[in-house]
């Protein structure tokens, strides 16, 4: 659901995503690109950006208002299982089946880091409220915390 509660956005095993009017549950747009499954949906803090993952192991970012396509993630060897936007909505974290989660720079379409550690598939991150904290969770049965000294330094708990 986007910030104002106005929208809602879902991810669908057709490939798409759906924008919803939350008022009167009318689909708005239908979202294209992805050549697997949707397996997770989430808007920035500000609602003006909307980011999936798929099972094709890509992410991507579309435009709330325009419903365009502005950035492609392309780099995990398997299905991205959650993605998530820093505050600022300049960076995108993804978990990913290939046991890594990966840091993104939106303009720049650039991969900025590959967090390694788990040693099974990760199927959920979060940032912290001020972005200097990434949470992951794996199926490893660890939580890793990983901090901003451009996040290298994983606490692991279990």
């Amino acid at each position: 659901m986007s910030y104002d509660d106005s929208i809602v956005a879902t991810g669908s095993m057709d490939k798409s995503c759906k924008i919803w009017d939350s008022r009167s549950g009318q689909c708005i747009e239908t979202l294209h690109g992805h050549s697997d499954e949707v397996l997770d949906v989430c808007f920035d803090f500000r609602g003006k950006q909307l980011l999936s993952v798929s099972a094709d192991s890509t992410g991507k970012v579309f435009d709330v208002r325009t419903y365009k396509c502005t950035a492609t993630f392309v780099g995990h060897e398997r299905e991205i299982c959650k993605g998530t936007f820093n505050p600022s909505g300049k960076r995108v974290a993804t978990a990913s089946s290939d046991k890594t989660v990966r840091l993104w720079d939106i303009d720049a379409e650039k991969c900025l880091q590959v967090l390694e550690g788990h040693t099974d598939e990760v199927f959920g991150c979060q940032f912290n409220y001020n972005g200097d904290l990434l949470i992951s969770g794996s199926k490893d049965n660890t939580c890793r915390i990983w901090r901003d000294a451009n996040f290298r330094s994983p606490g692991s708990a279990h």
